[in-house]
C-alpha cells in the first residue's frame, strides 16, 4: 500500500529501469531524498535487495515477460506509479557499417523497444489512477548527427519520436511524457559500449581521432548526479516540458541545432570530433 507523508497527501511513488549504476542510480537516489518511494530494477538484482532506500527487482527490458512481472511486482508494493523513468540501455561506437544488422537489432531491442515495452505495462496503472508521468532518457544524440555513433544516435532520435507522440495521445489521461537529454556524462556507459562486430579498417584512421575527441569531451562532461537534477525537475515541474537538456552544453548544442544553418553546424561538429 501507498504509504502517506500525511493524512490528505499520498507520497509520491517511482519506478526506474537500469537504477544499478550511472545516471539511473543517480536518479534514484535523488528521487529518494526528495521523499518519493522508489523502485529500482537490473537485470541482476537480488531478491530483497534494498541500495540506500531503492528497492531493487530484477528486469530485464528485453523481455516483456520479465517486464510484465516487474511491473507488476512494484505496482503491487507501492499501491500506483506516479513516476516512470525508462532509463535502461546502452550506447555502441564505430562506423555505421561495422556492424551486423544482428548487433543493431539488440541495441534497438534494449534502447527503444524496452522503452516501449516498459512504457506499455506502466501505461494501464497511470490510466487508472487518472494521472502519472514518463520521463524517458534521451540523448542529444538524439537531436544531433552521431557519426561513429549512428545506431545508438538512431536509437536516440527514435525516442524523441515516440516521446512527442505518446505525448499527445496520454495527455486526455493526466499523463505527461518528457524527454531528458544529457550530452557527455562521467558514467561508464561509455567504457562498456561494444565496438561494432564488423571491423572495416578504412574507417581506423578517423575512427581514432574522433575517439581522442569523444573522450576529452567526455572527461569534462557533466556528472550522473548532475543529469540525474535534470530529472527531478522534470518529475516535479508542475507544466512539464518535452524535452530537457541536462546541462550547459547540452542546451547550447540543442539551441545551435535548431538556429545555426546547417552547413555550419555540420563544420562545427565535424571539427568538435576531429573528423573534418
Amino acid at each position: 500500500m501507498t504509504k502517506t507523508t500525511s493524512e490528505s497527501k499520498p507520497q509520491k511513488t517511482a519506478f526506474l529501469t537500469g537504477a544499478s549504476s550511472g545516471i539511473g542510480k543517480a536518479a534514484a537516489l535523488a528521487l529518494v531524498q526528495a521523499g518519493y518511494r522508489v523502485i529500482g530494477t537490473s537485470r541482476k538484482a537480488e531478491p530483497g535487495e534494498v541500495r540506500r532506500g531503492v528497492r531493487m527487482i530484477a528486469c530485464d527490458v528485453t523481455s516483456e515477460e520479465s517486464v510484465a512481472e516487474a511491473v507488476a511486482l512494484a505496482h503491487a508494493e507501492l499501491g500506483r506509479i506516479d513516476l516512470l523513468v525508462n532509463n535502461a540501455g546502452y550506447a555502441m561506437s564505430g562506423a555505421a557499417e561495422e556492424s551486423s544488422i544482428g548487433q543493431v537489432h539488440s541495441l534497438f531491442d534494449t534502447n527503444f523497444l524496452g522503452v516501449v515495452r516498459v512504457t506499455n505495462a506502466v501505461l494501464p496503472i497511470m490510466r487508472q489512477q487518472g494521472i502519472g508521468r514518463i520521463l524517458n532518457i534521451g540523448s542529444v544524440a538524439g537531436l544531433i548527427p552521431g557519426p561513429f555513433g549512428a545506431y545508438y544516435a538512431a536509437s536516440k532520435h527514435a525516442i524523441e519520436g515516440y516521446s512527442e507522440s505518446l505525448d499527445h495521445e496520454v495527455r486526455q489521461f493526466g499523463i505527461r511524457v518528457a524527454v531528458i537529454e544529457p550530452w557527455a556524462t562521467k558514467t561508464a556507459i561509455e567504457t562498456n559500449s561494444p565496438r561494432g562486430d564488423r571491423p572495416v579498417a578504412a574507417y581506423a584512421q578517423t575512427f581514432a581521432r574522433y575517439r581522442a575527441a569523444f573522450d576529452a569531451a567526455m572527461a569534462g562532461g557533466d556528472s550522473a548526479e548532475d543529469v540525474a537534477g535534470t530529472i527531478l525537475k522534470a518529475a516535479q515541474d508542475t507544466v512539464p516540458r518535452l524535452r530537457y537538456p541536462s546541462g550547459k552544453a547540452a542546451r547550447q548544442t540543442s539551441f545551435a541545432r535548431r538556429f545555426l544553418p546547417r552547413t555550419l553546424f555540420d563544420r562545427i561538429l565535424r571539427k568538435q570530433f576531429n573528423i573534418a
